[in-house]
């Protein structure tokens, strides 16, 4: 018997044992959208810190371009930043619209 199989009837089992109410539901998505949320904020801010962590390296061995890896850094963190907001759309309507 694969995994998969086992996980399905365990899903089928769940479906049969759990009666179908609002709590449950609401409980449900209120799980899925913290699931979302800690999954895609870890991206972004490990990203984010490498980012920063590089520049401030670049920075000290070159005080003199300072202002083209401030913009190179922000341009960077900015696009990674997309991901998370992503997630908090994705949160969002989960909890909302589901």
């Amino acid at each position: 018997m694969s995994l998969m199989n086992v996980f399905s009837n365990f899903l089928v089992v769940l479906a049969e044992a759990v009666e179908y109410n609002q709590f449950f539901v609401d409980g449900m998505k209120y799980l899925g959208a913290a699931i979302v949320m800690a999954i895609g904020a870890v991206g972004p801010a490990l990203g984010e810190g490498y980012a920063a962590g590089k520049a401030m390296e670049a920075a000290g061995r070159q005080p003199e371009a300072i202002g083209k890896l401030r913009t190179l850094m922000i341009t960077g963190q900015a696009v990674s930043e997309t991901t998370g907001i992503y997630a908090l759309l994705i949160a969002i309507l989960l909890i909302f619209v589901a």
